[in-house]
């Protein structure tokens, strides 16, 4: 028993240290490691996003299983699409209104604690993925990787999500449901403003 134990140590071991050396021996190109940055840093840099993905989060939560999963699985898949049509120069009108509105319509689901079929909320949240991703995608600067910027900006709404899912478990209390309600007030309000300043 010792000796397998040794041997299984040994070869644990030898997997880290080969693991930990692949960095080493790895061509980074220029641009990558910021593109990754950039990107992560990228959904934090402003409210309206910020506010959208959280009501996702909160309105998954709210839903249950399984649309306290699967929206914010179908919101990082869909971003990235607009972000992929943003990188190969598609022309999509509206951007700024549509994340706006994004915002307003996901607050105001979770305010009226909405409950779809399951396939209308994913392709509610999945249509407003969208303008989020492609405006994420258009503003990716010079000489950066747009792959690794993708994989950044994507990592960062998916942790947005998880704030959102996580403050959403208050949803299981009387009190946490209303106060998940009046949350979902805040963003659409945040949302009509969102939208004042990109029509003006």
């Amino acid at each position: 028993m010792t000796g397998t134990r040794a041997r299984r140590d040994a070869i644990a071991v030898m997997l880290l240290l080969l693991l930990s050396a692949t960095p080493l021996s790895a061509h980074v190109q220029p641009g990558q490691t910021e593109g990754f940055l950039t990107g992560m840093r990228h959904p934090v840099s402003g409210l309206d996003h910020v506010l959208a993905m959280i009501a996702v989060g909160l309105w998954g939560a709210q839903l249950g299983a399984p649309a306290i999963w699967l929206l914010p699985v179908t919101f990082p898949m869909m971003m990235a699409v607009g972000g992929f049509l943003a990188l190969i120069g598609v022309s999509l009108p509206g951007v700024e209104v549509g994340i706006a509105v994004s915002a307003l319509a996901l607050g105001m689901v979770v305010a009226m604690e909405v409950r779809p079929r399951m396939t209308i909320a994913a392709v509610i949240v999945g249509m407003f993925a969208i303008f989020h991703g492609y405006a994420h995608g258009a503003e990716l600067p010079a000489g950066q990787s747009g792959v690794t910027y993708s994989i950044g900006f994507v990592i960062s709404t998916g942790l947005l999500h998880a704030t959102g899912i996580t403050i959403g478990l208050i949803h299981r209390y009387r009190t946490g449901a209303r106060v998940l309600r009046l949350a979902g007030a805040g963003i659409a309000l945040a949302g009509v403003w969102f939208l004042w300043s990109a029509i003006r």
